[in-house]
């Protein structure tokens, strides 16, 4: 097996930024790892752009906030009065965390008024995209012990364990 394919072991470097919704590169993160093609899933942009892939294949991509952490909903923020919370802990700017009748209450503070202040109730990674360079540096058929490991690791990923 040469290229990628479902059920090949895919050995890929990648350099990963990390990009704000303003534009700011958020961190960067050099990695190489093997996964089995078709069984451990990674996000789709990268799966497509490997698709027949071989060794020394070079690629770069930009991978969209809904592949990632979601994309920034702007119908998440709102005006909410300032009644019933803490009002040290408000600061433009800064997240507001409380826990109220057993739930927790989490939010970014955009505007503090007189009565009410505007919050964004998005997580703090909405809107993040990712530029990723990499390098596919080998291709190989998977064996069937790897095969099982692999469906095993994914399942786990799935259901929240891995």
């Amino acid at each position: 097996m040469k290229t990628v394919e479902d059920l090949a072991a895919v050995t890929v470097r990648l350099k990963i930024e990390a990009q704000l919704p303003e534009g700011a590169v958020q961190e960067s993160v050099n990695q190489e790892f093997e996964f089995i093609y078709g069984i451990e899933h990674q996000v789709p942009t990268l799966e497509k752009a490997l698709e027949g892939a071989v060794a020394g294949h070079q690629f770069s991509l930009v991978i969209p906030p809904g592949e990632l952490y979601g994309a920034h909903d702007p119908e998440l923020i709102r005006e909410i009065p300032k009644e019933g919370l803490l009002k040290q802990r408000i600061r433009e700017g800064q997240y507001y965390r409380q826990m109220k009748m057993g739930s927790l209450v989490q939010f970014k503070v955009l505007e503090i008024k007189n009565d009410t202040i505007l919050v964004d109730f998005n997580k703090p990674t909405a809107g993040i995209s990712a530029l990723m360079e990499g390098e596919v540096l080998a291709v190989r058929k998977a064996s069937e012990e790897e095969i099982a490991k692999a469906e095993e690791n994914q399942h786990k990923r799935e259901i929240g364990c891995g």
